[in-house]
C-alpha cells in the first residue's frame, strides 16, 4: 500500500514498471457521485420539507397564501444553492478522479487541488464486493487486511465504512460495474495462478470468487 502526491501521468502516479500492463481506466459518473456520496436528493428533500413546514405554519397563523408562499422563498433559495454547490463539487471530483486496474494492482488517483494516489496491490486484498445501483452504475468495494489503516477523511468520497469503522477503498459510481468486476476478478485470478503472492492465497481467492459470483 502506498500513497503518492504530485502530478499524475495519464491517471497514474507515473510510468508503469516493466512487465505491468494497464487493463482498464475509468472515473465516477457525476450523477452517481452526487447522488450516493453527496446525497443531493436527501439534501433537496430536507429543504423541501423545511419550506413546506414554513409555508404551512404561516397559513395556520392566518397569513395570506401569497405571503405564506413568500416566506418559503428564502428556504427555496438556500436549498437550491446547497444542492447546486454539491453538484458542482461532485462534478469536479468526478473530473479529477481516475480509477486504474493493471495486471498487478488497483490505483485510485484523485484530488481537485492536490492530486493523490493510493496503490492497492492484488496481493493485499482480502475480499471485494460489487454493489449495483438502480440506474446501472455501481461500486466495487475493496476489503483490506485489518492491520491496514487508511484515513476515511483523506480518501473520501472513494471510501466506504467497513467493519469496526475501518475505511475500505471504493471504485465508486462506475458505468459498467459488472464488466469491471469481471475484469478485476480475472486479473486477480491470473495473479494467483502465477504464484505472485506475498500473503496467503486464501484471502485473495475469496476476493476472486466474490467478484466472479457478483459479476456473473
Amino acid at each position: 500500500m502506498s500513497r503518492f502526491k504530485g502530478n499524475p501521468q495519464g491517471g497514474l502516479p507515473g510510468r508503469l514498471p516493466a512487465g505491468e500492463e494497464l487493463l482498464w481506466q475509468g472515473a465516477p459518473e457525476f450523477w452517481a457521485l452526487a447522488k450516493y456520496a453527496f446525497r443531493v436528493q436527501i439534501v433537496g428533500a430536507y429543504f423541501v420539507f423545511l419550506i413546506l413546514l414554513r409555508v404551512g405554519a404561516a397559513l395556520l397563523e392566518g397569513d395570506s397564501v401569497k405571503f405564506s408562499i413568500g416566506t418559503g422563498v428564502t428556504g427555496m433559495w438556500l436549498g437550491t444553492t446547497a444542492v447546486g454547490m454539491f453538484c458542482v463539487l461532485a462534478w469536479l471530483m468526478a473530473r479529477s478522479t481516475t480509477y486504474s486496474i493493471t495486471c498487478k494492482r488497483v490505483v485510485i488517483t484523485y484530488g481537485i487541488a492536490l492530486p493523490k494516489s493510493v496503490n492497492l496491490p492484488f496481493t493485499r486484498l482480502e475480499a471485494a464486493d460489487l454493489r449495483v445501483n438502480a440506474e446501472g452504475t455501481g461500486d466495487i468495494v475493496l476489503k483490506l487486511p485489518e492491520k491496514v489503516r487508511l484515513s476515511y477523511l483523506l480518501l473520501w468520497p472513494h471510501v466506504h465504512g467497513g467493519k469496526s469503522g475501518r475505511a475500505e477503498p471504493v471504485l465508486r459510481g462506475i458505468a459498467d460495474p459488472s464488466g469491471v468486476a469481471r475484469l478485476l476478478g480475472e486479473a486477480i485470478g491470473r495473479t494467483v495462478a502465477q504464484g505472485e503472492m506475498v500473503v496467503a492465497d486464501a484471502p485473495v481467492r475469496e476476493a476472486l470468487e466474490t467478484m466472479q459470483a457478483h459479476a456473473a
